[in-house]
């Protein structure tokens, strides 16, 4: 079992953007958690990686759980990874699965494999570089042969542009095997404008689309994650608003009519008019 490298005190680096990331034990789970400029990125349990402790991340768990057969290894690409819990939990629930994980920022790679190591043996590759630029260096053997595509990149608080955008989508399609699913996680707030573009931009690119989010952030009442999921093939959508709705963290699954409705009016996202997404208040982290 991988055990952390540190006490106290807590390990930080400085990042490109002369951000401070941290890794911190938490006294409320147990696991640690990684923050960037007093934003929290992942949470780890190193003693049980099935532990997804962030409400948006147990949601794509749950995706992840129904994807091929229990326990069948997967073939996952990850675009930002902070801590890489779901990587970590892939490799838990899914031995002998082959990812690649891009990073930008090499510091906070480093950070994250000397305080908290990933379990021996695990077939888990790392590249340093932007997510964007690093799908078109994945090997030429992952084209169309990817089971998982998750993106959940960040810098500081909010999504780049680039990683938001119709062109983006579809050359994250392009790894994806026919029944291949994408996971992104959306952060929106008030209106959710921003999340009912990036619904229309993905729609446009995939033929199945689903939207899990607990049901105030889904209204625009709070600032929140959404996780849309998206893929070529009919997504096994009957099976998601039980376990949704039971918890620990009841969510509500929007697909079909309630989806279009939801993007309805909203612009598709492109390279020439995307924008990041937006910056949640300080107090939101109790900064």
């Amino acid at each position: 079992m991988a055990r952390a490298r540190f006490e106290t005190p807590s390990p930080q680096v400085r990042l490109s953007d002369d951000t401070i990331a941290r890794v911190a034990a938490s006294t409320v789970t147990g696991g640690f958690e990684l923050d960037v400029d007093g934003t929290p990125q992942s949470h780890v349990d190193l003693d049980d990686p099935t532990h997804l402790h962030f409400e948006y991340v147990a949601r794509m768990g749950a995706v992840i759980d129904r994807l091929r057969m229990p326990g069948q290894p997967l073939t996952a690409v990850h675009l930002g990874a902070g801590a890489l819990t779901i990587p970590r939990y892939i490799e838990a629930t899914r031995p002998g699965s082959r990812q690649q994980v891009v990073e930008l920022e090499p510091a906070l790679w480093d950070l994250v494999r000397e305080n908290l190591p990933l379990p021996r043996g695990a077939a888990i590759r790392v590249r340093i570089g932007d997510a964007r630029a690093g799908l078109a260096r994945m090997p030429a053997g992952l084209v169309g042969n990817v089971d998982l595509l998750v993106s959940d990149v960040y810098s500081g608080a909010q999504t780049p542009a680039h990683l938001t955008t119709l062109e983006f989508y579809r050359e994250a399609a392009a790894l994806l095997a026919a029944d291949g699913v994408l996971l992104v996680n959306v952060a929106d707030g008030s209106g959710l404008a921003f999340a009912r573009r990036q619904v229309a931009t993905v729609q446009a690119v995939f033929p199945h689309v689903i939207l899990l989010a607990e049901v105030q952030t889904l209204k625009g009442r709070r600032f929140g994650n959404l996780v849309v999921a998206a893929s070529p093939t009919p997504l096994p959508t009957e099976w998601l608003p039980r376990l949704m709705a039971a918890g620990p963290h009841p969510a509500k699954v929007a697909d079909g009519a309630e989806l279009v409705e939801f993007a309805r009016g909203a612009r598709i996202a492109t390279d020439a008019d995307s924008t990041d997404s937006p910056k949640p208040a300080p107090s939101i982290f109790g900064r």
